[in-house]
This record gives C-alpha cells, structure tokens and sequence, in this order.
C-alpha cells in the first residue's frame, strides 16, 4: 500500500541542537498528518534527533554553530562553501519544500534563491526582528513563502509585513512538567535533599564557556566561602567546551560542585535557582519555573556592534516574553563576579518574589504549550497541495 502513494522530497536545515529538535518536532508532525497520502523523503543539514526522525544529513547541525559577528566572519568561507553547495544541489533536483530551522542569517540566503527558483520555502523560528535589527523583515518577505513562530506576537508582527505565518508553540513546553518536583529531580542526580542548589550553566559553545567561565567560576568561590553548606551542579555538553569549563574549577570546590554530562533539564530542575549565559536555556529555566541570574560576556567587538544594533532593554527570554525586566541580567562587564553574588543571596532569600516568578512562569508556560508538529503539518500542508 504504502509504495503506491506519491513520494515528496524535502530539505531541511537545522544548525544546532535547539533548531535539531524543532526541526524534528516539524518533520515529525509532516509524517504523522500528511503521511497517510504521502512519503516522504528529507535530506540536509541535521542533528540527531533528526537522523532518528529519518532524515539524510549532507552535514551534520554543528557545522553552523556559529555565534557573533567576529566569530562568524572566522567561518565565512567555510559556511559560504556549504550554503552554494546546498543551493547547486537543491536548484538541480528540486525538492517539495525547504524547511530552514533558525540560522537566520545561513537559512535566509538559502531559501531566497531557492524560493526563486521555485521552490515553497519555510523558515522554522522567527528571526528576533522584534529585539534587533528589524531591517531583516524585508529580506524575510522576498525569502520565505511561511514563516512558523514559537512566540505567540510573532505572527501579528510578520502578517503587518504581509508575511505569511502561523504560531506553533515552543517545543520545549511540551517536555517540560507544568507542574516541577524538585526532590524527584535530586533523587535522580543523587543531590541532598535538603540544601540549596545553585545550577550553573556556562553556555553552550566555546566562546562562551572561555569569555563567561572564569566569572562564573570566582561567582562560585564567593558563594562558596559565603555559604559553605550551599551545593552547585552544572551539565556540561560533551567534548571539548565541556573539558575547557570542568579545567578551570578549583580542586576543592569539587566535593560541593557536581557536574554532569548532559542532564540539563534533571539539573534545572533540581535547583533552587540557576546562574546562565543568556540564550534558549533562559527559557528552559523559566519553564521549570526557576529563578535566574542572566549574565553574558563576548568579544568587545562583538557586543559593539551587537549592542547598536538592539531594540530592547533585555537579552533574557523570560524578560522579552513579559514585556518588562522580571529576571536581573548582567552583561559584559556589568557581569562581575560580585555583583552576580549578591543578587544570587537576596534571590534566594526572598520567597515572595519566588514565588511571583513561579505564578508568572507557570502563566507562560500554558502560552507557549501547543502541539507544535500538528500546527506545523496544517501551515504546510496547503504549500505541498495537500490536505489535513
């Protein structure tokens, strides 16, 4: 039965292991909806959800990790190389449609010639026109022929660009309790059930763990010798950014400071409160309803020109989806050691506003909570004439 239906081709692009998920989130939701009348193939640039999914990788998702104007400009040729090799591959055998995750930047230059040449192109993750450079709008418009947002404001901004697009949730919403048992969590990790915990979370790439590290680290001696009873934990990605951080912590903080390969949501949720570098893991922290210290520090160069560039006061998501600063961030070098200590004792030891942060994550948590594969499948059914 099945090897008579038509087959359609797609093409994905998911840069890193957040878009991997979505991404997987979206081909999955086509596969369940749309494959009673259809097969389909994809091939791209994928990670490992998306591999399972059964998706081709051309490339593998850390070939465009890359973040910030000077450490873009380092991998320029090499991520020009792979986009021309892409478009030449896809203008010849052209597929049903292009799917590009995030990397706007990669995915936008992508999908405008290939939209030229016929193909339905969608672009999964609207770029952050709202918090800075809003000139990509227009780019986005000649570009992508839908957009799927994971923030609820985001379609109202594009349909006034007269964009198409369609809110489809936050994927993380979906894996993330409503409801978070912080001693389940601690059973799991083997941590004390009874003492405060401070998760720390350095980022994710090298540049972050080398410009942010060192100050999270002293962060840590301070609250250490402050509150010697405290425990830390931390989930490191594996290979090398993870052994660059777990060098730089002190031999005797080891005995109270536990860290685990992996395990971010177990780690996030043990916690009483979490210090991070700003970006998607302010969202998971928030969607297990944690309070948070945002801080971030870059390359000079790259924060003055990133910071000319913004249209808002704040970089943390839990701030951009409320409208107003309800998180403290820290950023370059407002981002000392400190500063960062003091804020973390008075959130601790204040229990109303925790528990104001609690009310307000929980609200948005019910927003963002959607069955995102199902609202990607009936967007995208229609430019793979098809129906759901």
């Amino acid at each position: 039965m099945m090897q008579n239906l038509p087959c359609k081709n797609l093409a994905i692009v998911a840069g890193e292991p957040s878009s991997d998920w979505i991404g997987s989130l979206i081909y999955q939701g086509i596969l369940k909806h749309l494959g009673r009348d259809c097969q389909f193939q994809a091939e791209g640039i994928a990670g490992e959800r998306l591999v399972q999914s059964g998706v081709h990788a051309l490339y593998a998702s850390d070939s465009l990790a890359v973040r910030g104007y000077v450490e873009v400009l380092r991998a320029y040729p090499k991520l020009l190389k792979i986009q021309q090799s892409l478009q030449t591959r896809w203008q010849h055998q052209r597929p049903a449609m292009m799917i590009g995750v995030d990397a706007p930047d990669f995915n936008l230059g992508l999908e405008a010639p290939l939209r030229r040449a016929g193909v339905p192109t969608v672009h999964a993750v609207c770029p952050s026109i709202w918090a800075w450079r809003a000139e990509r709008i227009a780019y986005i418009k000649k570009a992508c022929d839908h957009v799927l947002c994971i923030f609820p404001f985001e379609p109202e901004i594009l349909c006034r660009a007269d964009i198409s697009a369609t809110y489809i949730g936050h994927p993380f919403a979906q894996i993330i309790p409503l409801d978070i048992q912080t001693q389940t969590y601690r059973a799991q990790l083997n941590l004390p059930a009874d003492s405060r915990i401070v998760a720390v979370l350095p980022g994710s790439r090298m540049a972050e763990v080398r410009y942010l590290g060192p100050t999270f680290i002293e962060l840590v001696q301070k609250l250490f010798i402050r509150h010697p009873q405290w425990h830390f934990v931390t989930p490191l990605v594996s290979g090398a950014v993870g052994q660059v951080f777990q060098r730089q912590i002190p031999e005797y903080l080891k005995e109270r400071w536990h860290v685990f390969t992996g395990q971010s949501h177990a780690v996030l949720g043990a916690s009483d409160l979490v210090v991070l570098a700003s970006g998607t893991a302010t969202l998971e922290a928030m969607l297990f309803k944690k309070p948070m210290v945002i801080a971030y520090k870059m390359p000079y160069l790259t924060w003055w020109l990133s910071k000319n560039k913004a249209y808002l006061p704040y970089i943390g998501l839990p701030n951009i989806l409320s409208g107003r600063f309800v998180v403290p961030e820290y950023l370059q070098n407002e981002a000392e050691p400190l500063a960062l200590c003091k804020t973390v004792e008075r959130l601790m030891d204040n229990e109303l506003e925790k528990h104001m942060l609690y009310e307000r994550f929980s609200a948005l948590h019910h927003t963002l909570l959607r069955d995102s594969g199902a609202l990607a499948a009936k967007a995208l059914a229609p430019l793979l004439n098809m129906d759901m």
